[in-house]
């Protein structure tokens, strides 16, 4: 992938890019709280590998697991920037994201984001989406009423059974707020944690899974199908 620059406000900032064929399919990645979607390299390159334009933006590490208001709005109008410049207005776009980053997809694909009572965080829907791909994604953020009513595309949430961060019960959750509507396709895989889904993890985190390796293919192949099902 190459690393170009944007600009936001006077600021810049990189943006790695992988421009496949016209016509294939354009995967948005929303990075977690790290902030380098690098971090995710076999997911990345399996993308890449299956033909994908794959569009992920670098951020700077929260200094918070609880993100502020203007750190997710920075985040989401970052990604929308960088959709803007390297893909077509009219592409129909599915957004794969880690951790804060599918919290971030979920909104801009019409949920309503809040951080606690009288506190929704404003963040501009992007039509583009066609399909969410969420791994380990928090989903506190949308349990006010009606929150999630105007998420109708498909989404797959795939989560670990050993995850202490954004435990299996909150994706679940995810899928019976929204069966009236959509069907989540849910995965869980046994013994899994929140930074299974990463080559790189934080420092000083342990890892569940005897194989992680294997795992680290079996998602990234699994996404590619679900992501090439929106071309």
């Amino acid at each position: 992938m190459l690393t170009q620059k944007l600009q936001d406000n006077g600021d810049s900032f990189e943006v790695s890019v992988r421009k496949a064929a016209a016509g294939a399919p354009v995967v948005l990645f929303s990075v977690g709280s790290g902030g380098q979607p690098q971090r995710l390299s076999t997911l990345l390159g399996a993308l890449i590998e299956c033909g994908c334009t794959v569009v992920a933006p670098h951020f700077e590490r929260l200094a918070s697991t609880t993100p502020t208001e203007e750190e997710l709005v920075f985040r989401a109008r970052r990604l929308t920037l960088a959709l803007d410049a390297f893909v077509e207005p009219s592409a129909r776009v599915a957004g794969v994201g880690h951790s804060i980053g599918a919290a971030i997809l979920v909104a801009m694909a019409g949920a309503q984001l809040w951080l606690g009572p009288g506190r929704r965080v404003s963040i501009a829907p992007d039509g583009r989406l066609s399909r969410l791909a969420l791994l380990a994604p928090p989903t506190g953020f949308f349990q006010a009423p009606a929150a999630l009513d105007a998420v109708r595309i498909p989404v797959l949430a795939w989560v670990g059974s050993a995850d202490s961060i954004t435990p299996s019960a909150q994706t679940e959750w995810l899928a019976r707020a929204m069966r009236d509507w959509n069907v989540v396709d849910v995965r869980i895989t046994e013994g899994a944690g929140h930074f299974s889904f990463m080559d790189v993890p934080p420092p000083h985190t342990t890892e569940p899974l005897p194989n992680k390796q294997a795992f680290l293919q079996e998602y990234s192949s699994e996404i590619c199908k679900f992501v090439g099902a929106a071309a």
